[in-house]
């Protein structure tokens, strides 16, 4: 059989413990017998960001920027625990972080939806996409403990020395403050994204903050959002067939419960965390949810909404057999082969990305699954297959 040609290269992001050697099972059980693969690698495993002074991370997020297309491996984030594992020289930021300062994108996140691992919402029956503004609000926030009785102010100082107070509270006893800040660019960014995201995939889109008591802060985002729909985008919505809705925060909530899914639903920062995680929790699980990041500009970094896999990582290093679901490293590089095969206008390599997501759908419903999947399903009597089965299941349908 002749391999599927690629014009275009990939970035790979190659990463750490499980999800690395699960990382090439995929690619020699599902990728290389089919697709003359061509990649730009980089390690972004844990030694070897150290080794570079993480500078590695950065060229791989700037490839990024040239070829337009990534697939990224679950990677590290050291902690205390980890400096000291890995012996590193010291601890370095998130990878996730950095690569989506550089390219200025917007996470977005949708589960798998397969038969027999049900949502604990009855009547979701389409993916609910997250997506997520990964800049400032509290995740670069500013907090004090107040000991007692005083003033606490919000200071604006311009550039030419004239200064600006807004009052935040009279204490009269002990509390706590907390300052926040976002930028006016990186939410039209957050916007542009959005709106390019839901033109692309032909969903509508939620956007929700809690403007009616924020009247300044979140309702800025609502304003930003308006402006760039009313000017760039509601035309190409309408042509699509697609809605751009507003709506409040806690109304989006009473919504997205009564509702069948099947749209991307914007949060700030804080929002997204934490709806991220409940949609992937009542669609079934962590390890079943696809995750891409896309820039304003267009580029777009595909990889699974799930960590390492570090106590799989531990057994497999004692020579035990693991059971580990590879699903959304699947779909990581199934959505990152697909749209370079959009962008190339390579028909055949698109096509190869549907199928193997079918092939992998069609193993888990027919009942071969790994061990996590088979206690939530409900298709009787699951066969429980460990990490390489799996994969091998998989291909024997692709």
């Amino acid at each position: 059989m002749d391999k599927i040609k690629m014009t275009t290269p990939i970035v790979e992001m190659d990463g750490d413990e499980m999800t690395r050697i699960l990382w090439q099972m995929i690619k020699d059980n599902l990728l290389l017998p089919y697709i003359d693969l061509k990649t730009e690698y980089y390690d972004l495993g844990l030694e070897y960001r150290d080794q570079t002074d993480d500078k590695v991370t950065t060229d791989s997020a700037l490839a990024t920027k040239k070829y337009k297309v990534a697939v990224k491996c679950a990677t590290i984030t050291p902690n205390a625990a980890r400096v000291k594992e890995y012996s590193l020289k010291e601890m370095w930021k998130s990878p996730n972080g950095t690569i989506r300062a550089i390219l200025d994108g917007t996470v977005f996140r949708a589960p798998i939806v397969v038969k027999g691992i049900e949502p604990c919402v009855v009547n979701w029956k389409k993916p609910i996409t997250i997506a997520r503004h990964a800049y400032g609000d509290v995740y670069k926030g500013s907090e004090m403990k107040i000991p007692g009785a005083g003033k606490v102010e919000l200071v604006y100082t311009a550039a030419d020395g004239t200064e600006v107070r807004e009052l935040v509270h009279n204490f009269d006893s002990a509390g706590i403050v907390q300052g926040m800040h976002n930028i006016n660019n990186s939410i039209e960014s957050f916007a542009r994204s959005c709106f390019n995201y839901a033109l692309d995939t032909k969903q509508d889109l939620w956007f929700a903050t809690k403007d009616t008591i924020s009247k300044k802060y979140d309702h800025t985002f609502k304003d930003i959002f308006q402006d760039i729909f009313d000017a760039e985008y509601e035309n190409r919505f309408k042509e699509s067939g697609i809605e751009y809705f507003y709506t409040l925060i806690d109304d989006a909530v009473a919504r997205v419960m009564k509702s069948e899914g099947g749209y991307i639903w914007a949060c700030k920062n804080y929002d997204g965390d934490v709806m991220s995680d409940m949609v992937s929790s009542a669609f079934g699980s962590l390890a079943m949810m696809t995750s891409v990041l896309v820039s304003p500009d267009g580029d777009f970094e595909y990889e699974a909404a799930h960590g390492t896999v570090q106590r799989h990582y531990y057994k497999h290093l004692k020579g035990e057999e693991t059971s580990t679901n590879s699903v959304a490293t699947i779909f990581a590089w199934t959505g990152a082969l697909r749209k370079r095969g959009e962008l190339d206008g390579n028909k055949e390599l698109a096509a190869f990305a549907d199928k193997l997501e079918q092939a992998t759908i069609d193993t888990i419903e027919a009942g071969e699954m790994t061990k996590d999947l088979a206690l939530i399903t409900t298709i009787k009597n699951p066969t429980v297959l460990n990490s390489e089965e799996f994969i091998k299941a998989i291909a024997t349908r692709l």
